[in-house]
């Protein structure tokens, strides 16, 4: 019984480490990535993916239990939360700031009137 608590406490530790690492690189992508729509992308995945597998180790240190249920639960929710959340920030950025398009290509545009719209329905103005 000792020798499969020692493997458990070995996986854990290592899935761990491996959550540990993603915020690491989450971390350099958040302070050296240059726009503001790649940094918000490193912190989404690197947010989601790293606190998914930090609690899949916490899940393997404490066994099955009913803990190991609320855990997977909050990982369900993080993965349909986080994502959502991180578009309508983006979203935010691209319909506010007025220089990102000289950064990167958002897929909008401005109508004659003022008014945002996408680069197909410009292309599909121009052709008529």
């Amino acid at each position: 019984m000792e020798i499969f608590e020692w493997i458990r406490f070995i996986a854990g530790t290592i899935v761990l480490l491996c959550g540990l690492l993603i915020f690491v690189i989450e971390v350099y992508g958040i302070f050296h990535l240059k726009y503001v729509l790649n940094r918000m992308h490193a912190a989404a995945m690197g947010d989601t993916l790293g606190i998914s597998i930090s609690l899949i180790g916490l899940m393997i240190f404490s066994g099955i239990n009913f803990t190991t249920l609320k855990m997977a639960l909050i990982i369900v929710f993080l993965w349909c939360a986080s994502p959502v959340s991180s578009h309508l920030i983006a979203r935010l950025e691209v319909f506010t700031n007025d220089r990102l398009g000289k950064f990167c290509e958002t897929g909008l545009g401005l109508s004659g009137n003022g008014e945002v719209i996408s680069l197909e329905q410009e292309d599909k103005e121009d052709r008529v």
